[in-house]
């Protein structure tokens, strides 16, 4: 299901929008600052975003250049013609006009959707001061690379691409089978053991967190503290 972040201070304006994305079949997340996005952003990676722009504290203008890789959608009143040129040469994929018709705004939605999956624009995921670049199966800490081994990759990609989502043990050995046939359940605990250690060593912070008898997850309690 297509993941949504609604950016916008006006809860009847999110609450109608929230409301028409899900009767459409996406799911939809909720901000109401500036700050508030980023916190968000900085451990989820929604496929879109709609994005207004007077917020409280970090305005929608200063947030847009720390958005990457992410379609945004700038949804204001704010109708001059001059506005909207600066802010889609500054990096929005569109621009609708408040107030706006629903359709108009699904349409334009599905068109940003269809142009991410095209470019692969969903290469990058991000969690906290974690990069993972997929298209070049690159993974940085704080801008420093890591160097993993296959199966710690692909434990890591499973857990940032489900960042909020505990990971039964047998749900992520049967997810990363295909990538790495060679790990079973006795390896698993040592590779993620592994994977921890060599994520911490760059700034002591422990990414993944192991939820007793069930599985793991990325560790959210970190977000909170940055």
């Amino acid at each position: 299901m297509r993941n949504i972040l609604i950016i916008d201070d006006d809860v009847c304006i999110g609450d109608m929008v929230e409301e028409v994305l899900t009767r459409e079949g996406y799911s939809a997340s909720r901000a109401y600052s500036g700050t508030e996005a980023l916190l968000y952003l900085s451990g989820h990676r929604p496929d879109l975003i709609l994005l207004d722009l007077m917020l409280p504290g970090l305005s929608g203008e200063e947030l847009l250049p720390r958005i990457k890789d992410i379609p945004v959608i700038v949804v204001s009143a704010k109708a001059d013609v001059s506005d909207k040129v600066d802010l889609l040469l500054g990096g929005a994929a569109d621009y609708i006009t408040k107030p706006f018709d629903t359709a108009e705004l699904l349409a334009r939605i599905t068109v940003q959707l269809r142009k991410a999956s095209a470019s692969g624009n969903s290469a990058v995921l991000t969690f906290d001061a974690i990069r993972m670049d997929t298209s070049s199966r690159t993974v940085t800490v704080d801008e420093q690379p890591v160097k993993l081994t296959r199966t710690e990759y692909a434990i890591l990609k499973l857990l940032m691409t489900n960042p909020s989502q505990v990971i039964t043990r047998s749900v992520m050995l049967d997810r990363i089978s295909e990538d790495t046939p060679d790990c079973v359940e006795s390896s698993l605990k040592v590779h993620i053991s592994n994977l921890r250690k060599k994520l911490k060593s760059i700034n002591g912070k422990d990414y993944i967190e192991a939820v007793w008898g069930i599985g793991f997850k990325m560790n959210e309690d970190i977000l909170t503290l940055s």
